[in-house]
């Protein structure tokens, strides 16, 4: 609980250092202008879309793909690569305390997606789950945060019957690694709550997929008539 409340405590006092000196790009360092926030127009232009929900079997498919686990729908705001600074958005987010930045990426995605239908017929939105342990320290999960901001656009409720079993961080792992480092790591509370609906997995970025991957398989051991899509904000290349 201190965690959370110490988080609580930075995140106040960063809104007040935004409400005093002026908002600049998180992207290129250039001065808001009004009708912007976050992100200047160009840097908006410039991200590097995914454009994957446009597709019925995209890559996001191909590395979540498993016997017995059907993905619907995938869709992933840009391209995640090391370093840039689209990537640096997600790590700021993470790693600085910054939900905000998550929160409004999450916002405008879903603003976009929802103009092409993406959510019709989706029931509820399943953020990938954070462990207790994590939790505290970071003081917020960055996916809940995607899926309440989701939430917000859509009005489709946020659930919590996922959640995290101890394991090892998926950093510095290939993709065999993550896959049995994953493997049998999330499981479902409340599996008669999603009988019947079609659910939307979210997290902020897919590597190889073995955390959505562990997630899709959870609910459809537990809850086989359940339908299942996916949605991250960035997707990167596939580690080997």
């Amino acid at each position: 609980m201190r965690g959370g409340i110490s988080g609580m405590i930075r995140r106040a006092g960063k809104a007040l250092c935004e409400a005093v000196f002026p908002a600049v790009c998180e992207c290129c360092g250039a001065s808001l202008v009004r009708g912007e926030k976050l992100l200047c127009l160009q840097c908006q232009y410039d991200m590097p879309r995914t454009g994957c929900h446009r597709d019925s079997f995209s890559d996001i498919h191909k590395r979540i793909a498993a016997p017995g686990v059907p993905v619907e729908r995938a869709a992933a705001m840009f391209h995640y690569v090391k370093e840039s600074r689209y990537a640096l958005l997600i790590q700021r987010a993470k790693y600085n305390d910054r939900p905000s930045i998550v929160r409004h990426l999450a916002g405008m995605f879903a603003r976009e997606l929802e103009a092409e239908h993406f959510f019709e017929g989706v029931d509820m939105l399943l953020p990938v789950p954070l462990h207790r342990r994590k939790l505290l320290r970071r003081g917020f999960n960055q996916s809940e945060e995607i899926a309440m901001a989701i939430s917000t656009v859509t009005s489709i409720p946020v659930g919590d019957n996922l959640k995290s079993l101890p394991h090892s961080t998926q950093t510095r792992k290939n993709a065999m690694e993550r896959a049995a480092n994953m493997n049998g790591t999330i499981c479902v509370t409340d599996p008669e709550e999603l009988a019947g609906l079609h659910v939307l997995i979210v997290d902020d970025v897919i590597t190889t997929g073995a955390t959505l991957l562990a997630a899709a398989k959870a609910i459809r051991a537990s809850s086989p008539t359940t339908r299942i899509s996916v949605l991250t904000l960035a997707a990167s290349k596939l580690l080997y």
